[in-house]
């Protein structure tokens, strides 16, 4: 099976394109050819060309035939109308790659399954990716262009930390310094690591039951925030020191932050993985983030280079840790 990412070398990509590697798959991966923090994984073929120039890829693509498409970079309506330009007639399946952030927020009813309504009034990002998936629903119907959506939720690797800020929280922790959790620490979240994401993603390639489908891929452990932060904290050998912020506070002093907690992280977020069970049969995911808390810590410990603090995070930590401590005087201590 011959299968083209257009990307490939991302969080959640790299990972699947090593699996895909390792089970045969020919597999090209089209990006600009620009330095990436994760390499080509062995045994990719590259094809250079700039998908937000049709013209470049339409040039590199010439000759060329794949079973699968598969885009991890497109984010608005007219990135997936260029695949629709390029890929209509010349692919056997296109899967878009859009988020689990676009499920109804909050959720009316717990877990979300792939039924769950598609409305996000929060984030922008989000109702992008909700319009993608329209035209590609429309693009489906009208022509039967062979789409399959995807929708991954929070999924990291040994190189991020899904804490507010990244490596910037972990580091906090480790100094004993206070760090944000969002709301009450209570609400429900759900984390999945890249290598289990690949598990049930590699099963959709060039898979005809997937074809006019949208799934989501999740892990099936449910933890709340408190619970994430203290396992990292387990993780470097300290006790985390928790603060609950509010997310509006956070959006006050930072709307580009807190848009993403208050459309996504702010409220419980569990799903039903049944659907991904059936189109991958076998699926099931084997990294608890108690281990892989253990491996960003690993990761980031090895190398003093990969230890980077995001100077605008770490001052709008203190901010907001400031201006709570003047409407709630010993809370966060």
């Amino acid at each position: 099976m011959k299968v083209l990412f257009i990307g490939g070398t991302g969080v959640i990509s790299s990972a699947c394109a090593e699996l895909a590697l390792q089970q045969d798959i020919d597999l090209t991966l089209l990006n600009r050819g620009q330095t990436s923090a994760r390499p080509t994984p062995v045994g990719a073929a590259l094809m250079h060309g700039d998908i937000r120039d049709q013209a470049s890829v339409e040039a590199a693509l010439r000759g060329h035939s794949f079973d699968a498409v598969v885009d991890w970079i497109a984010f608005t309506p007219q990135h997936v109308q260029t695949d629709l330009d390029l890929f209509q007639g010349r692919v056997g399946q296109y899967i878009f790659i859009s988020s689990a952030s676009a499920y109804q927020t909050p959720p009316a009813s717990l877990p979300v399954s792939e039924s769950t309504l598609l409305d996000n009034p929060f984030w922008e990002y989000s109702r992008q990716k909700i319009a993608c998936e329209e035209l590609l629903v429309r693009a489906y119907r009208d022509a039967k262009f062979p789409m399959t959506i995807v929708r991954p939720s929070h999924t990291y690797d040994a190189t991020k930390a899904p804490l507010f800020g990244g490596y910037t929280s972990v580091k906090r922790m480790k100094e004993g310094r206070p760090v944000l959790v969002y709301g009450d620490g209570t609400s429900l979240w759900t984390l999945t690591h890249t290598r289990d994401f690949a598990k049930g993603f590699t099963p959709l390639l060039g898979n005809a039951r997937a074809i006019g489908e949208a799934v989501h891929i999740t892990s099936d452990e449910w933890l709340s925030w408190d619970q994430i932060y203290q396992t990292m904290g387990a993780a470097l050998g300290v006790e985390a020191q928790l603060v609950h912020v509010p997310s509006e506070l956070v959006n006050a002093y930072d709307p580009l932050h807190g848009e993403g907690l208050l459309g996504d992280k702010s409220h419980s977020m569990i799903f039903d993985n049944s659907k991904i069970k059936r189109l991958a049969p076998g699926f099931v995911c084997t990294t608890p983030f108690a281990w892989g808390a253990r491996e960003i810590v690993a990761w980031h410990e090895a190398d003093p280079s990969r230890q980077v603090i995001d100077p605008f995070v770490e001052d709008l930590i203190e901010r907001v840790l400031v201006a709570y401590e003047k409407c709630w005087p010993g809370r966060n201590t």
